[in-house]
């Protein structure tokens, strides 16, 4: 009986060995593509000479003016990125993802290359170009996971890859700028690490696991059809999911909010080196890394901080919307008209994480509304709608030969003007939004108390 029971043991042992085995071989297969997938991130972030890109140009590598960069060059990263993600948008599904990610690693090889060895403004704009042409492709890098692991690792997946992308960020702006303050690298030595970085990053999306179905041009349903039923069937269910979301009133108000936000976060983003080499004596220190850093890891804080917060945003989240906005815009126009570069950093953090910490909400309130497979196509088509603005606003606002173009002061006025004029809109809604909500609450308390009144006692 002892040797029997013992043996019953070492069987039962066995089996719970194979069984956790079986267990970790399963969680490996998808948790293995986030790591893949996530050490591309990580690595195509690790770009040093983005804080410092500014700088560069205006420095004695290139035989370039201020007004030739901000005026001319700079605005065509705008243009491309919008011309390109429609593009991208339209074929990332049908192309299956992958070769997508390995184009955003070679677009970024070409623009670091062409940084380090080219010198006009003709050459300039080219590397812009190329650059919105990087941007475009930075959502295949986000929608790959979904087309490789089952609907209940999407949150685990997503915010894995998120994670790699704000760790790659802030690891790289703490980079740059020991690297400069120490004066280990100059600002063009910078640009040989990102060269590198988005080099190896190419080679590393070469392994990725190819994508054999995708949701709208290769499902299950449409395996084996001709490519013109399979792009019928795949726009069919495009216009679907489109119409369930935008003729939803509520995730309409939150998604122009959205793509309003984004398009003035990126505008403020963008030009912002111009501004503070505006703002900046000669004899100033300049500390662009330390602020991309310590805004990217504070913004993921406030990002957290969103997904814990209890409110009831139905009623009063237009109104939170537009105080945000308000604040937004009040400290665009205190940067726009500073001669601290310290005040400028300081509030450029401070306006970074009420995006971060309000964009959460965002799009968390969108996603609880809309259909879990279109939230890749509601989300781009927001992205959509903010570069169309980006656009405009870089059109009239910073483009020689279109629009006023600007100083970077003056661009910054305005900037914070269309803050401003964002907070007046939700702040309205939100405002009739609690006093139809007040009113609709006293009327339903008074028919109660009607009701009680006339009941036999």
């Amino acid at each position: 009986m002892f040797v029997d029971s013992r043996y019953c043991k070492v069987i039962n042992f066995v089996i719970v060995g194979i069984s956790v085995s079986l267990n970790v071989q399963i969680m490996e297969k998808w948790l293995k593509i986030s790591l893949l997938l996530c050490l591309f991130g990580f690595i195509k972030e690790l770009r040093p000479s983005e804080p410092f890109t500014y700088e560069f140009l205006i420095g004695p590598w290139k035989d370039l003016t201020e007004d030739e960069i901000v005026k001319q060059a700079f605005p065509i990263s705008t243009y491309s990125n919008l011309i390109c993600l429609v593009i991208i948008f339209l074929v990332t599904d049908m192309c299956r993802y992958k070769p997508l990610i390995i184009l955003l690693g070679l677009s970024g090889i070409v623009v670091w290359s062409m940084l380090l060895w080219t010198s006009s403004l003709l050459e300039l704009i080219v590397i812009e170009a190329m650059y919105g042409l990087f941007r475009a492709t930075e959502v295949a890098y986000y929608s790959y996971i979904y087309a490789k692991v089952d609907k209940e690792h999407y949150q685990k997946v997503t915010s894995h890859t998120r994670g790699a992308i704000l760790a790659g960020r802030s690891i790289s702006g703490v980079a740059s700028q020991v690297l400069v303050s120490t004066k280990v690298l100059d600002y063009e030595q910078l640009n040989y690490i990102s060269l590198a970085g988005v080099a190896v990053a190419t080679i590393w999306a070469l392994f990725l696991p190819p994508v054999s179905k995708s949701l709208y041009f290769h499902s299950e349903d449409s395996k084996n059809q001709p490519l013109s039923k399979k792009a019928k069937s795949a726009f069919k269910l495009m216009k679907s999911h489109f119409i369930n979301a935008y003729t939803n009133i509520y995730v309409l108000k939150w998604s122009i909010w959205w793509a309003l936000s984004t398009c003035g976060y990126v505008q403020v983003e963008f030009y912002l080196q111009p501004l503070y080499s505006a703002i900046q004596d000669d004899d100033t220190n300049i500390y662009n890394g330390a602020v991309e850093a310590i805004i990217t890891l504070l913004g993921f804080l406030a990002a957290l901080l969103a997904g814990y917060l209890k409110f009831n945003w139905e009623i009063k989240g237009e109104l939170t919307l537009g105080i945000f906005s308000l604040i937004q815009g009040a400290l665009i126009v205190v940067v726009s008209q500073t001669e601290y570069l310290f005040l400028c950093y300081a509030f450029y953090i401070v306006f970074g994480i009420l995006y971060h910490f309000m964009i959460t909400i965002a799009s968390a309130e969108i996603a609880k509304r809309i259909d879990e497979d279109s939230y890749g196509l509601i989300f781009g088509i927001n992205m959509f709608v903010s570069l169309v603005f980006n656009s405009i606003l870089t059109a009239v606002v910073a483009t020689e030969g279109i629009g006023f173009a600007l100083d970077p002061r003056g661009q910054y006025v305005v900037y914070g003007g269309y803050h401003l004029a964002i907070s007046l809109v939700f702040m309205g809604m939100g405002i009739r939004t609690c006093v139809v909500k007040r009113k609709t609450k006293i009327v339903a308390s008074g028919d109660g108390e009607k009701r009680r009144s006339i009941s036999p006692s």
